[in-house]
């Protein structure tokens, strides 16, 4: 059990962490790693004061490194859900399971919007995690919706464990409706339908009201205060995540105003 898991480790996120440090908590960053990254895919990056020209790769590793150095555990997964439990939170990532006093999200801006019937199937055939739930479709048909960098490996997992698997990337299909009531029975792709008993939806990042059931959004950004608090007490929020504008200024900061009151929060809980 950590006091803090970041959501994201990007400079929000790792300006939360360097701070969490210096004020002598401990945590953990969970990141899928750079592929997914808008940053790292930057050629060259001139407004950041102090790293002018570098590329977004060579800055996200710098950070990194600063991280590590300081004592930061990284943890590479995408984090499936959240639960608070009364003084702590649940995080699940992929098959792990995480333990804190605390949460931060940066998980930068999610790509996509929700397809028709996703939210409504979650957990009765829709799934995010092709490691967690694989063992439940083994000999069954599924399809996966691969729109992040590990897709085809998870798609092959599936297949290594007897499922029967519908592969989608971005070039096959646009337009995706899951179909079923109580569980789901299909999938419709670009109006054409799949029977399927379940639906892999494998994205960069999951939305985070998605991602921590009750946490107030606004078109998509996560609503926080100027403590970077969010409705849920707890958790908190920075960086691209809680809206515009989209810089690595902007992030840093929020990720270090992030961090001072999550240490209020954590040390409240010990008077």
């Amino acid at each position: 059990m950590s006091d803090a898991v970041i959501i994201g480790g990007g400079p929000g996120g790792i300006s939360a962490a360097l701070t969490l440090r210096q004020r002598g908590k401990s945590v953990t960053i969970v990141s899928a790693g750079t592929a997914d990254s808008l940053l790292y895919q930057a050629e060259r990056v001139d407004n950041y004061p102090g790293m002018p020209g570098v590329s977004g790769g060579e800055m996200l590793e710098q950070m990194t490194r600063q991280a590590e150095d300081l004592g930061v555990t990284f943890h590479k997964g995408h984090a499936t859900s959240i639960l608070p439990m009364g003084e702590r939170f649940g995080i699940a990532v992929e098959s792990d399971y995480l333990e804190a006093g605390c949460v931060i999200l940066t998980t930068g801006v999610t790509r996509g919007k929700p397809y028709p019937g996703e939210s409504e199937l979650l957990g009765r055939g829709v799934s995010y995690c092709a490691t967690c739930d694989g063992m439940m479709y083994r000999n069954r048909p599924v399809a996966v919706i691969g729109l992040r960098e590990d897709a085809p490996e998870e798609a092959e997992f599936l297949r290594s464990i007897g499922c029967q698997v519908e592969y989608f990337d971005r070039s096959r299909a646009r337009d995706y409706r899951i179909l079923g009531e109580q569980k789901v029975t299909g999938l419709a792709a670009d109006g054409t339908e799949y029977p399927v008993d379940g639906v892999f939806i494998l994205r960069p990042g999951v939305a985070p009201d998605m991602l921590l059931s009750g946490l107030e959004t606004d078109r998509g950004t996560i609503v926080t205060d100027r403590e970077m608090r969010t409705n849920v007490p707890g958790v908190f929020a920075a960086g691209d995540c809680t809206g515009a504008p989209y810089q690595i200024a902007k992030s840093v900061g929020e990720g270090n105003i992030a961090a001072l009151s999550a240490v209020k929060y954590l040390d409240s809980k010990k008077e």
